[in-house]
């Protein structure tokens, strides 16, 4: 283990690099109380591999009126341009022919279908909730909005965001993806890029990014 306790941002369909930090500490804890702002990206936006390469895909929120301060847990989501429909169809687009897609389409398709679910927190933990079950990872996760021991890791907002970390202990592991023939292998993309072709055996190529 890398440490006994790292801290984390909600994550939608967090990346690989996000889930091998995860598996690298003893118990992982999800930020709720992290401020939303600007620089907030996994928490509405990951990445997949589709027929034109890398696409974002971007949950539109309800942001803060008049700048004022407001924690993720209380991020709203909006329903601005059928994002649901559009992601959805992105990842059939992306997936559709991959090994293990039609083990998951239904659970994830219903996630996306749930317009109950109106907290951008809530919809991250069931995408997330899914994964890990669907890949038997054996985490350890919790939320929490309070402050955090000295000695956790704090990762929020390092790992898996819109730029490149420098997170020492997570090595990229080339795999094999849907589209790798056309444009060779792109690391750090959505989980859900490595399940749909790798299923559970995707935990032994997270296992091999966590550096020694």
């Amino acid at each position: 283990m890398i440490s006994r306790e790292g801290i984390f941002s909600s994550a939608y369909a967090g990346s690989v690099r996000y889930y091998a930090a995860m598996l690298a500490c003893e118990r992982a804890v999800i930020n709720t109380g992290e401020r939303y702002h600007k620089t907030y990206w996994s928490g509405h936006h990951c990445r997949i591999i589709g027929a034109n390469g890398v696409q974002t895909l971007t949950i539109p929120v309800l942001k803060p009126v008049g700048g004022s301060v407001i924690a993720s847990n209380d991020l709203l989501i909006s329903e601005h341009g059928d994002w649901r429909r559009v992601h959805w169809g992105a990842l059939f687009s992306a997936y559709g022919k991959s090994p293990f897609f039609d083990y998951i389409a239904d659970d994830l398709r219903a996630i996306y279908d749930n317009h109950d679910i109106t907290r951008l927190v809530e919809f991250n933990e069931a995408v997330h909730n899914l994964i890990v079950d669907f890949l038997d990872l054996p985490l350890s996760v919790t939320q929490s909005e309070s402050a955090f021991s000295a000695d956790s890791l704090d990762l929020c907002g390092k790992i898996g965001s819109k730029h490149s970390d420098n997170i020492t202990f997570i090595k990229d592991v080339p795999y094999w993806q849907v589209w790798r023939d056309r444009y060779g292998f792109i690391p750090d993309m959505s989980i859900l890029d490595l399940l749909m072709t790798h299923g559970r055996e995707s935990i032994l190529i997270l296992n091999q990014m966590i550096a020694e």
